[in-house]
């Protein structure tokens, strides 16, 4: 089970029930209690060895004290575009785009250091 976030990044069901038992200050054991299951079946669902159902999900995220809200929104189709546009680059030219990313997001980080005084 795929889901997308409002940030776009995507998660899978084991995802959204590991966030929830955190959220809700869990322990795997605990949230097993709280399902009638085990402490190993929770830890194989969260490290993605077993695919939960949309409704196994729901349950341990409501087990956690939490909820799923679900919707339907229009689809951002931004990411394959921009794919596209860049195989139509020289790879030289992706190299640089991409090195220039790089410097922009080290850039942010030593800037987010020093507004916490770090």
């Amino acid at each position: 089970m795929l889901m997308a976030t409002s940030t776009g990044r995507h998660l899978l069901g084991n995802d959204l029930v590991r966030e929830a038992r955190r959220r809700a200050g869990l322990t795997q054991r605990e949230l097993a209690e709280r399902a009638g299951t085990t402490q190993s079946a929770i830890a194989r669902l969260e490290g993605g060895h077993t695919s939960p159902s949309f409704e196994k999900v729901l349950a341990l995220v409501r087990h956690c004290g939490l909820d799923l809200a679900v919707g339907i929104v229009e689809h951002d189709h931004s990411a394959i575009e921009q794919a596209m546009r860049n195989l139509l680059l020289e790879p030289e030219e992706r190299i640089r785009q991409l090195k220039g990313t790089v410097r922009f997001v080290e850039a942010g980080r030593v800037a987010v250091r020093e507004a916490r005084g770090a």
